[in-house]
């Protein structure tokens, strides 16, 4: 793990960054010569890492670990930090994108399907004129063999991207990224599940209030109830009987230290 890195804070298990937009882009730009790897947190990856041994030891891993979705942002405030900012995948990939601009940055996407990553350039090319697009890889939907996995990150070396865009799905990508990373020096690993097909304009994203007041789950919800009932049924009433617990107990610990 990279020195210098923003402080890390436990939410219900998972070390949340203390970090806003401008300073993980700034991370992500700059990721010197060891690299760099981020991972976009929702309530569902915290969740998910309490049940599941190997994702625990991803996230944990990470150099970065964002506050992406209202109810980790008001978990970190209201553990002492007020000022904490949401930041999500697709704001985090805008910002960079747009600030890595003038340096001529090169961008890897993968993750995804052939057809989802075209739209995603095309979209980008349109957005961003200039942008520098290193490369794009559509790997098999199974987890990839150990040549293919030494193929592909050969691949991403030779395209000379700096920052490489993981678009494999929770947990998928965080163990891909964890496994990955250590061959990929120079280069910022950053997992953002959803975003490509955002970005590509295949699923919409929530209206803006509906982000800012936290009910982003329930926009996704009514896009795909079949997939998301159960995650959001248990996960986000579970997170916030856990949350009560840990403030509870550091109000607790306060009144005793004082």
């Amino acid at each position: 793990m990279m020195t210098g890195l923003p402080t890390r804070v436990d939410v219900v298990g998972t070390g949340i960054s203390v970090a806003g937009v401008d300073e993980t882009v700034d991370l992500i730009l700059h990721p010197g010569e060891a690299g760099l790897s981020v991972a976009v947190c929702n309530v569902h990856a915290v969740m998910s890492a309490r049940r599941d041994p190997s994702l625990r030891i991803a996230l944990s891993g990470a150099d970065v670990a964002t506050a992406d979705g209202m109810p980790l942002v008001w978990a970190r405030r209201a553990m002492g930090t007020p000022d904490q900012e949401r930041v999500d995948g697709l704001t985090l990939f805008r910002a960079t994108v747009e600030a890595g601009l003038a340096a001529g940055t090169g961008h890897f996407f993968y993750g995804s399907t052939e057809a989802t990553l075209n739209k995603l350039v095309e979209r980008l090319r349109h957005c961003y004129p200039g942008v520098s697009i290193a490369g794009t890889l559509s790997p098999p939907f199974r987890d990839p063999s150990e040549e293919e996995m030494r193929e592909h990150v050969a691949a991403i070396r030779r395209s000379g991207a700096r920052v490489l865009w993981v678009g494999l799905g929770m947990p998928k990508q965080e163990r891909w990224v964890a496994a990955a990373g250590v061959h990929l020096s120079g280069v910022s690993l950053v997992g953002i599940g959803g975003v490509f097909d955002w970005v590509a304009g295949n699923v919409s994203k929530a209206p803006a209030w509906m982000q800012g007041s936290g009910l982003e789950w329930l926009y996704r919800l009514a896009q795909e109830p079949r997939r998301l009932w159960r995650r959001y049924a248990w996960y986000n009433p579970a997170f916030l009987v856990l949350l009560s617990g840990q403030l509870a107990r550091s109000r607790l610990l306060r009144r005793r230290s004082g």
